[in-house]
């Protein structure tokens, strides 16, 4: 048998009644909207009258006590649970829902709804124990059994916010109240906590409900978050998903992002350069289909909530926790649309090659993400006319050449955005992911003289190696072949985006591939 929590709560009348008192009880768990607990009240009336000095006989009401009060006249005490935390700790999820207990509070009797059989089985002990005569109870106007209705406690939006309020709640972020008549979206604008955007309150059961899309410990440190280097939890994670809009099977992905962010190879603090990079999250694997993100038409752009809001929970994680705010700590002298956020997957099932996290050394059935930093707005390449993979491969080569500037070379990573009808061409001719980049370095291969600033245009200032080579004084040094980028491996391909269109698109890369490192993380799934 069940020991019962002990409770205090008040009658219509103002008295408080506490459970255990030394008395047997008889809790009756109702609702004024529900029409079996209205069957019900006759009954419990009249079994109060019969043996209501004796025991404990108490109506926990979940709704308007009055109402029932007016309707039936009753004498029966009754109890105001509006606040619901009785209901919640009693685990009652059907109303009716009657509980006996013994004087010492121990459960000894439950039944859900409407049962004429567990009544009289009720009654029965009722007189042993008291002595005193059944109630005259006319049961042949009453049905034998009558399902029951939900317990407002296990309600959507209230459960998760009892299960907040409670001893056990999993959280522990310090909550702002705010006035009754505070508009909360103004609000957290005013506190600087939205990125430009309305975001979503994150109200405790907000909050709860996300928590459910992870079975790890809401308080488990993931990481810190530059460039505050401010300590990062997965409950501070959930509550700028919630701001975000994510739903709670997006969270995985923000949580594996979100430690990608934290570490040390990807240097998040990089992100105060006045340049503007942005971090751009590629997810692949199962996930994809599950969560129901967009691979396809207008993949780059807006319209899907998956990708859209998973990319901005990581950039409120950066504001909110990091202190990535502009004007502040982060110093970009443009910026970009992507600094809301950008996250895109990869479009596996379109694409002949491997995708790029087997690429990175995980298994094809993984979900996983990789975490760039680079410019964050993508640029489009347009080729509609080449009908070989050389010559289309040669297009996207000298498309990607104006990253950063088109006579900085040997630059670090990028990423490459292959189109459906693009990644036709080149695979029509056998070609793989290693021989498009092969020809990528091949065709903005530049001599390093023809790299170096002169009176009719500049620069931003080129990289380490090419500088080095600037300064060497012999015509072998100056004519040494420089490819954009530092390596073929810092060309990091995918094939997303619609059926239609001989378009490709590229992220450029933030420059020396020393600064930051794309980082990929496998997702961690509630199946």
């Amino acid at each position: 048998m069940t020991s019962l929590p002990a409770f205090s709560l008040y009658d219509l009348e103002g008295n408080q009644c506490s459970f255990p008192n030394n008395k047997a009880s008889l809790l009756c768990f109702v609702r004024e909207e529900c029409e079996t607990c209205h069957l019900s009240m006759p009954v419990i009336e009249a079994v109060y009258r019969a043996y209501g000095d004796t025991i404990n006989l108490w109506v926990v009401g979940q709704e308007d006590n009055q109402k029932l009060r007016d309707r039936y006249q009753t004498t029966v005490p009754l109890l105001d649970d509006t606040a619901l935390k009785v209901s919640f700790a009693y685990q009652v999820e059907i109303v009716p829902t009657i509980i006996f207990a013994n004087a010492s509070g121990t459960e000894v009797v439950r039944w859900e709804a409407f049962h004429q059989g567990d009544w009289k089985d009720l009654i029965t002990r009722l007189s042993q124990l008291t002595g005193l005569p059944a109630p005259a109870i006319d049961w042949e106007r009453l049905p034998a059994l009558r399902p029951g209705c939900g317990s407002k406690s296990v309600a959507p939006g209230i459960l998760e916010r009892l299960t907040a309020e409670a001893e056990s709640s999993p959280l522990r972020a310090r909550q702002i109240e705010i006035a009754e008549r505070e508009d909360p979206f103004e609000f957290m604008f005013d506190q600087g906590m939205t990125d430009g955007l309305p975001v979503i309150p994150p109200t405790p059961e907000r909050v709860i409900r996300m928590l459910s899309g992870t079975r790890r410990d809401p308080q488990e440190v993931v990481g810190t978050c530059a460039p505050n280097y401010a300590p990062v939890t997965i409950e501070k994670i959930a509550i700028n998903a919630v701001m975000a809009g994510c739903k709670p099977e997006y969270l995985p992905a923000v949580i594996a992002a979100t430690e990608a962010l934290c570490s040390h190879e990807f240097n998040a603090h990089a992100l105060v350069s006045t340049y503007g990079p942005s971090p751009v999250i590629v997810v692949n694997g199962p996930i994809r289909k599950r969560i129901g993100m967009n691979m396809g038409i207008n993949v780059l752009g807006h319209g899907n909530r998956a990708n859209a809001t998973i990319g901005r929970a990581l950039k409120l994680i950066l504001r909110n926790l990091g202190g990535l705010r502009p004007g502040e700590i982060e110093r970009a002298a443009l910026g970009s649309p992507a600094k809301y956020g950008a996250c895109y997957p990869e479009f596996e099932e379109r694409s002949p090659w491997e995708p790029l996290h087997v690429e990175r050394g995980f298994d094809r059935n993984d979900s996983v993400i990789t975490l760039f930093s680079l410019e964050g707005s993508p640029h489009q390449i347009a080729d509609q006319t080449s009908r070989s993979a050389r010559a289309l491969a040669g297009s996207l080569g000298l498309g990607m050449e104006c990253g950063w500037h088109p006579k900085t070379h040997s630059v670090g990573d990028v990423l490459l955005v292959i189109s459906p009808e693009h990644v036709d061409t080149l695979w029509r001719d056998g070609w793989s992911k290693d021989d498009l980049r092969m020809r990528i370095q091949e065709i903005t291969s530049r001599p390093v003289r023809e790299l170096l600033p002169t009176e009719d245009y500049g620069g931003l200032g080129a990289m380490p190696e090419q500088v080095a080579l600037a300064h060497g004084r012999t015509q072998e040094q100056l004519n040494r072949l420089m490819p954009k980028f530092k390596s073929p491996k810092n060309i990091h391909i995918i094939v997303a985006g619609g059926p239609a269109g001989k378009w490709s698109a590229v992220f450029n890369g933030f420059g020396d591939a020393a600064v930051s490192v794309p980082v990929s993380h496998k997702i961690e799934e509630v199946i």
